[in-house]
């Protein structure tokens, strides 16, 4: 299936977010100095092959689900928290999923612009980039979960 341009930008975006948040949470990099480094060598035009992935991001989006995901880290990862199973807590998760998981809760909450299908259908994609489908189920459902509460 093919999307459209808006489509394609906003999927780069998600998928380049999953990284900035990724090294925020391990490297606690300053938000603005994140979002700069990431505008100066990840986003945009880039003659870097190995960056040609995020040639055509929203820059926006990306900037919104970053600041938006950092700045509402606490109120995420309760809601995330109370979707997990019994005996599950956010420090089990893999760094990458968990990435995946409050940028996609973001999503959810902040940006009613996008449907919830098509968000979750997006973050469950994004899983796909890094996971198999088992841990791209878990991202659809505790997104679908998220989303209940969300909208």
């Amino acid at each position: 299936m093919n999307q459209n341009p808006r489509s394609q930008a906003r999927s780069a975006a998600r998928l380049a977010a999953v990284q900035a948040l990724y090294q925020h949470h391990l490297e606690s990099t300053p938000t603005a100095r994140l979002l700069d480094e990431f505008h100066q060598h990840r986003l945009g035009m880039s003659d870097d092959e190995d960056d040609a992935e995020f040639a055509d991001a929203e820059v926006a989006f990306f900037d919104d689900l970053v600041r938006g995901a950092i700045a509402r880290a606490e109120e995420i990862d309760d809601l995330l928290t109370a979707k997990l199973a019994e005996g599950w807590t956010l420090k089990r998760l893999d760094k990458t999923m968990l990435q995946i998981l409050r940028a996609g809760a973001y999503e959810l909450l902040a940006r009613p612009d996008v449907p919830v299908g098509a968000a979750i259908s997006e973050w469950v994609d994004v899983a796909k980039a890094f996971f198999d489908d088992r841990e791209a189920k878990f991202v659809n459902g505790v997104l679908d979960a998220v989303a209940k509460d969300a909208r």
